[in-house]
C-alpha cells in the first residue's frame, strides 16, 4: 500500500512524549503541546498540525512528480492529464504572464462598464450567468432535496464582501479592522486595472453600500447550517414577481431551454426585500459591486503583482503573513482547474486497487459495528430503528478515487495561442454549460465533490453516500505501522464521523435515498432534538481564541464526532490487540493543530467545525471508557459528571 510520501521536514505528533501530568487536566496539550512548542507556522498558511502536514505532504510530492511531467521525463497517462500539462505549463510561466500584463481582464471589464441600466442588465442576465461573471442574483441546478432523483432550480443571494452577516453589526470588532483592508485592496486592484484613484475609490465605495443593503437580507453561517430551511418551494411567477427590476422567467428559460414552474429559494428573505436593493437608483452601485467582485475573481490568473496585492485582504482574514510562493500558486491554479484528473493520477500512483479494497472493507465493518449499534439503542422506538437500519444499508461507499475520470475535462482544450486568463474563462464556460445542461436529465451519483488528493471525507445527505479521499488515508489517520486501536482512533473515528452524519440533525431528516423525508415518530423526533440540544449546550459559550464557541452552528458536526468516536471505540475493543491508550492518544493526535489567532476567530465564525482543540477533549469526557483507561477523577479537569455527559449514537 504505497500510502506513505516524502517525509515533512517537521516532525509529527508520535515523535514527542506524551506529558502524562497533563492526561487528566487537558487531554490534547497532554498528547500535543510538545508539538505545539516547536511547531511554527509556514509564512504562507494559517495553520500548520494534523490534516495540513498531510496536505504540505502531498503538494510536495505532486508538484516533484509534475515538473518532472513539465521537464519530459514523466509521461502523461491519458489525453486529460497531456491537457493538465499544457495548462501547468501555461501557469508557470511567469514572463508570458507578465508581458500579458492585466489586459486580459478588461474586456470583461468593459462589458460591465457598458451597462446602460438595468434593463440593459436584465436583457443579458442569462448571457452573465453562462460567462460566470458576477450578478446579484444567482441561480444553479442542483439536486430536489424532496426528490434527489431529479434536479431543481435554485435561485439565489449573492455573497458578502465579509465572512459573515454577523460581522456587520456594529459590535463587531473584526469587522473595523478587515472593511478598511478590503476597502484598500479592492482600490489597489481597481487602481492596477487603470482607473485612477478617485474613480477607483468611488467604485469601492458604491460596491461597499451595495453590499451592506444585502447585508441584513441573507442568512448568517449559523442560519445556513440547517439544511432543511434551505428548502424553500416557490412558485417562479411569484419570484420573478418580487424582482421586478429583472426578467428572472426570461434569463431562466434562456439558460435552461425550459420554464420550471417552481424554484428552490435558500434566503427566502433577501427575495422578501430585493426590489427595495436591486432598484434604478442602485444602478451605478450594482455595477460597482460587479466589477469589485470581478477584479477580485481574477486575482490569480494575471500578473505577479495583481496577486500578491489582491491577495492581500484574504491573508487579513485568515492572518497568513506572506502569499504562495509563485511555484505553489502556479501548481494550485493547474490543479485546481483539472482537479479530478490529478486526483486520478494520484490515487492510482499513490494508492492503487489493493489499498482501494483494504479500506472498503474496512469502511463495510465500521458501518457494520454502527449498524449494531443501532439495533441495540436503547431510545429509538422499533419503527424508527428498523428505517435507520434501512438507511444505514443503504449508505454508498466511495473510496480512493472514481472509477473513471469525470468526462468534463475531455472537454478541456489549452489554446497556446490564447493567454491564461483566457483559456480559464473558457474552461469556466464549458462547466457551467455542463452545470445548466443537468437540467431536465437525471441526477449522475457517480460524480465526487473531492479529489482523491484531498486530505478530507464528507457525507452526502442529498446522495445518502459516505466518500473517502485516498488523500486521507495515512498515517497518523491510518497506516500499517500503528496498531489496530491507533487506527480505529484515526481512520475508524473519521469513518464512524461521516456514517453519523446520516444521523444528525440535518442528516438524519433525509431517508435512504437521500430525499428530505421524515422517517421518525414524532416521539423518538422530540428525544434526538432534546439529545441535540443538549450536544449545543455542551459546546456553545466554551471560550476559545477570545471569542466563545457557538454551539448551534456546530451541532451537527460535534453529533458526528460523538457518534464516530464511540463507534470506533466498540470497533477498537473488538480486537483481540486492544490496547485503549494507542486508541485515545491517537485521536488526540490527528486533531494537533496550531493557527494563528484570526484564522481561529474567522473558523469560529463561520465553521460549522469546533475547534480542533476542543473536538479532542470534549468529546473524550462523555465515554466512560476514558474516565478507566486514564483513572480520571471529579477533581479532574477533563471529568464531566455522568449526568451531564452527552450520549447520541
Amino acid at each position: 500500500m504505497r500510502i506513505n510520501h516524502f517525509a515533512s521536514d517537521a516532525p509529527s505528533a508520535a515523535d514527542f512524549p506524551v506529558d502524562e501530568s497533563l492526561l487528566t487536566q487537558d487531554f490534547y496539550e497532554a498528547v500535543n503541546g510538545k508539538w505545539a512548542a516547536q511547531a511554527t507556522i509556514p509564512g504562507d498558511h494559517a495553520s500548520t498540525g494534523g490534516f495540513m502536514d498531510l496536505a504540505d505532504n502531498i503538494e510536495h510530492t505532486l508538484m516533484h512528480d509534475f515538473s518532472d511531467l513539465l521537464a519530459g521525463k514523466l509521461t502523461p497517462a491519458n489525453p486529460e492529464m497531456a491537457e493538465f500539462k499544457k495548462l501547468y505549463g501555461m501557469t508557470s510561466d511567469f514572463a508570458q504572464r507578465e508581458q500579458a500584463g492585466t489586459a486580459p481582464l478588461k474586456p470583461w471589464l468593459a462589458k460591465i462598464e457598458a451597462l446602460k441600466d438595468l434593463d440593459d442588465l436584465s436583457d443579458h442576465l442569462a448571457d452573465w450567468h453562462r460567462l460566470g461573471l458576477p450578478v446579484p442574483v444567482g441561480v444553479g441546478v442542483e439536486p430536489d432535496m424532496k426528490d434527489t432523483s431529479r434536479y431543481a432550480l435554485y435561485v439565489d443571494a449573492p455573497d458578502l464582501f465579509l465572512p459573515d452577516k454577523t460581522y456587520y453589526s456594529k459590535d463587531n470588532p473584526a469587522a473595523k479592522q478587515l472593511m478598511p483592508i478590503f476597502t484598500q485592496t479592492a482600490t489597489k486592484l481597481l487602481e492596477m486595472l487603470g482607473y485612477d484613484s478617485d474613480k477607483a475609490a468611488t467604485i469601492v465605495e458604491q460596491a461597499k453600500a451595495f453590499d451592506a443593503q444585502i447585508a441584513p437580507h441573507v442568512k448568517s453561517s449559523e442560519e445556513a447550517a440547517d439544511y432543511v430551511k434551505i428548502y424553500n418551494p416557490r412558485k417562479l411567477a411569484d419570484v420573478d414577481a418580487k424582482v421586478s427590476a429583472l426578467d428572472l422567467t426570461g434569463a431562466i428559460t434562456d439558460l435552461l431551454h425550459d420554464t420550471p414552474e417552481t424554484v428552490i429559494l435558500p434566503q427566502p428573505k433577501f427575495f422578501d426585500a430585493v426590489d427595495e436593493i436591486i432598484t434604478p437608483a442602485n444602478f451605478e452601485a450594482i455595477k460597482s459591486w460587479m466589477l469589485v467582485n470581478t477584479a477580485f475573481d481574477a486575482t490569480g490568473l494575471l500578473t505577479e503583482e495583481y496577486r500578491q496585492v489582491g491577495g492581500t485582504y484574504s491573508r487579513a482574514l485568515s492572518g497568513k503573513k506572506e502569499a504562495r510562493s509563485q511555484e505553489k500558486a502556479a501548481y494550485y491554479l493547474a490543479m485546481g482547474t483539472f482537479s479530478q484528473v490529478v486526483g486520478d493520477y494520484y490515487g492510482h500512483k499513490y494508492f492503487g486497487e489493493t489499498a482501494k479494497k483494504d479500506v472498503h472493507d474496512m469502511v463495510v465493518k465500521m458501518a457494520n459495528v454502527y449498524q449494531n449499534r443501532l439495533k441495540t439503542n436503547d431510545w429509538l422506538s422499533q419503527s424508527t430503528r428498523e428505517k435507520a437500519v434501512v438507511k444505514l444499508q443503504k449508505l454508498t461507499i466511495k473510496v480512493g478515487y472514481p472509477d473513471k475520470i469525470d468526462p468534463i475535462y475531455s472537454k478541456f482544450h489549452v489554446d497556446p495561442n490564447q493567454s491564461l486568463f483566457d483559456n480559464l474563462q473558457g474552461f469556466s464556460e464549458i462547466v457551467l454549460a455542463d452545470h445548466f445542461g443537468h437540467w431536465g436529465k437525471p441526477v449522475d451519483r457517480d460524480k465526487w465533490e473531492m479529489s482523491a488528493n484531498t486530505v478530507n471525507a464528507y457525507y452526502s445527505p442529498t446522495n445518502n453516500e459516505i466518500v473517502f479521499p485516498a488523500a486521507i488515508l495515512q498515517k497518523p489517520f491510518y497506516s500499517l505501522e500503528q496498531s489496530s486501536s491507533a487506527n480505529y482512533g484515526g481512520i475508524g473515528a473519521v469513518i464512524a464521523h461521516e456514517i453519523s452524519h446520516a444521523f444528525d440533525n440535518n442528516g438524519a431528516q433525509f431517508d435512504e435515498f437521500g430525499n428530505l423525508n421524515n422517517w421518525w415518530t414524532d416521539a423518538d423526533l422530540a428525544h434526538f432534538q432534546d439529545l441535540a440540544k443538549a450536544m449545543v449546550n455542551e459546546f456553545d459559550g466554551i471560550p476559545f481564541a477570545g471569542q466563545k464557541v457557538n454551539g448551534k452552528l456546530t451541532v451537527s458536526e460535534n453529533i458526528a464526532d460523538a457518534g464516530g468516536l464511540s463507534c470506533a471505540l466498540e470497533a477498537a475493543k473488538s480486537e483481540d490487540d486492544v490496547d485503549l491508550r494507542a486508541f485515545f492518544i491517537n485521536w488526540g493526535n490527528v486533531w494537533r493543530m496550531k493557527a494563528t489567532k484570526e484564522y481561529m476567530q474567522l473558523l469560529l465564525s463561520i465553521d460549522v467545525h469546533a475547534p480542533a482543540k476542543l473536538r479532542a477533549n470534549v468529546q473524550l469526557k462523555n465515554l466512560a471508557d476514558f474516565y478507566s483507561t486514564f483513572n480520571v477523577q471529579p477533581e479532574d479537569a477533563m471529568y464531566l459528571a455522568p449526568a451531564d455527559r452527552v450520549k447520541i449514537w
